[in-house]
């Protein structure tokens, strides 16, 4: 395939404004653009999942979805995916938006004696160098694709005020990084990083820069939390949960197929549960639910989960099911698009994004 043509920054065509004006909640497709299977030590990332992205672009438009590619380093410079998402957005059916790992994303600098082994966060470097960071890679997608990037996602859910703070700085006008219920404490590859998601909101809401933890009417920034529910275990799986819990291997065990935490994300055993997700998130009455997945986890061998082409197909059924049911009471929109609807229902005197697809 063909590299991407470079040009001059242009708007994207203009929203579908059925969709925005749709009363039924938006179905929020979010995917995670990234390399291949970033969950095993590399020092060269390889791309081939964005083979494998077109059957997924076609399954959402199958039921009338609109997923947002939220995409790093690697993949804005990989032909093959470079021309996928141009034609997708071209078209109106996709945004494309950002996702920062700092390891890989320029300028390079170093923070540890091996960053593509401890794989540092981008809130863990110096203000000025996450600036440099931010704007490096908005301006290659915005010169590659054309398009005012405005969505957003950080690397591994790190987010706080300052990273919020250089996003609004840089145009962006959509942030979908909290995980609520979620303390991200552990230490990863020797270098940890705090980040406690417990008391942030559920639901939509435009971020305070001085606590983006808060609602408030003076901010720009629309905060769009992962959907994740807070449920207890069945009685029966308790008792056996807690004392898994006496060790780190049981209580893994124990989390994987009996968790309180439902992501709507699949992880090859949970599709009974997201599809109850759909039954709660409508029963809440909630305005939105949000999805998400890694770009790599398409392709065979390109996650931890999916090792195969067989659990490949197990996750098409499952996705089969869920867009299926989800199409019955859902409206698919973009990120952006999502924004432009909350902006015009709650009469804000801000002017609404410019649609990114």
């Amino acid at each position: 395939m063909k590299h991407c043509k470079d040009g001059p920054l242009a708007r994207a065509p203009a929203p579908h404004i059925a969709a925005e004006s749709d009363p039924r909640p938006a179905f929020l497709i979010t995917i995670d653009t990234e390399g291949d299977n970033l969950w095993s030590p590399q020092t060269t990332i390889h791309t081939e999942n964005a083979c494998y992205l077109p059957r997924f672009q076609q399954l959402c438009e199958k039921y009338g979805f609109k997923p947002t590619w939220l995409t790093n380093w690697e993949m804005v410079e990989a032909p093959d995916y470079c021309e996928f998402a141009a034609d997708a957005l071209g078209r109106g059916q996709a945004e494309v938006g950002m996702h920062l790992h700092a390891w890989n994303n320029p300028p390079l600098e170093r923070l540890t004696d091996d960053d593509f082994r401890r794989l540092p966060y981008l809130i863990q470097y110096p203000e000025a160098v996450m600036r440099q960071k931010i704007r490096a890679i908005t301006d290659r997608l915005e010169e590659v694709f054309n398009v005012k990037m405005l969505s957003h996602r950080a690397g591994r859910w790190a987010f706080n005020e300052t990273y919020a703070r250089l996003l609004v700085e840089h145009g962006y006008q959509v942030d979908c990084s909290v995980s609520p219920h979620i303390c991200w404490s552990h230490e990863y590859r020797k270098m940890p990083c705090v980040v406690d998601y417990r008391d942030f909101p559920e639901e939509a809401y435009f971020a305070d820069l001085d606590d983006i933890s808060r609602q408030s009417d003076h901010s720009l920034l629309l905060e769009l939390p992962m959907t994740i529910l807070d449920v207890e275990r069945p009685w029966f799986l308790e008792l056996p949960a807690r004392m898994a819990s006496l060790n780190a291997i049981g209580e893994r065990i124990a989390n994987r197929f009996a968790p309180t935490k439902w992501w709507l994300r699949p992880d090859g055993l949970n599709g009974e549960r997201m599809l109850a997700t759909l039954d709660i998130a409508l029963q809440q009455k909630r305005d939105y639910v949000e999805f998400m997945l890694h770009s790599s986890e398409f392709m065979p061998g390109g996650s931890p989960r999916f090792r195969n082409e067989r659990r490949i197909e197990w996750l098409y059924d499952d996705l089969e099911r869920l867009f299926e049911k989800a199409s019955q009471s859902f409206v698919g929109m973009t990120l952006t698009e999502y924004r432009n609807r909350i902006v015009s229902q709650r009469h804000r005197t801000i002017e609404p994004a410019p649609a990114a697809a």
